[in-house]
């Protein structure tokens, strides 16, 4: 029988997969970088309202170079597509939606995540290139619920998913769902618990490249886009 090759997950599919958990009237927050690329993949048959703390509310997927304006942008500030029922708001009025608990979710990249659902998504080195802190913290400390979305391993092979977090916490104990490259991935205390894998990819293979225990869900499976 021949094996199955093993594929890992490209960007568009991890944003599209973790898009795929959002809930009908939800307002969704997506941070800088490969998050953004969730705002192409939003459910048809679900009401998804995205925030971006520039002060864009109601935007829709990313906009081609035909359709791209230099004003409407997402906090990355990539053109975006407006929806219908869109509002342009003050930066400090997109903050108070963030302070105010509002974010049904906001899905931020990630440096490291911890078994007990630390994140940590900036850097203090300055040998290394790093990102700020930006408008992550406000975001990982006041909505409901925090979802990450990046690369399994580092560009030398070093964990990212780990027991705990090596480097500066952004915000303690708030990650709900990981998806990365090689699956998705719920933060357990004692390490994280595979709910689906990417194709090819046994536990043992990721657990190898995962710095924190793994244990399979009850219904384990490769990752399927709705």
């Amino acid at each position: 029988m021949a094996t199955q090759e093993k594929t890992r997950l490209t960007r568009d599919l991890m944003a599209a997969r973790i898009a795929a958990e959002f809930q009908d009237g939800w307002i969704v927050n997506l941070g800088v970088g490969m998050p953004t690329l969730c705002s192409d993949f939003l459910p048809a048959d679900r009401f998804i309202v995205l925030h971006s703390e520039n002060g864009l509310i109601g935007y829709g997927r990313n906009a081609t170079v035909e359709e791209a304006t230099p004003y409407v942008v997402n906090a990355g500030t990539f053109p975006v597509l407006l929806q219908p029922f869109a509002s342009i708001v003050h930066h400090a009025d997109a903050f108070a939606v963030i302070r105010s608990g509002r974010l049904d979710v906001g899905v931020l990249g990630a440096y490291e995540v911890g078994a007990n659902g630390d994140l940590a998504n900036w850097k203090t080195s300055r040998e290394k290139k790093g990102g700020g802190i930006g408008g992550a913290m406000d975001i990982a400390a006041c909505a409901q619920r925090i979802y990450v979305l990046m690369e399994h391993t580092t560009r030398d092979g070093k964990p990212r998913l780990l027991e705990r977090c090596n480097l500066p916490i952004t915000a303690a104990g708030v990650v709900k769902l990981v998806m990365t490259d090689l699956g998705l991935f719920e933060p357990n205390g004692e390490g994280f618990t595979a709910r689906e894998l990417a194709p090819g990819f046994t536990l043992e293979e990721v657990q190898a490249l995962t710095g924190a225990p793994l244990r399979p869900a009850p219904d384990m499976r490769e990752v399927q886009i709705r």
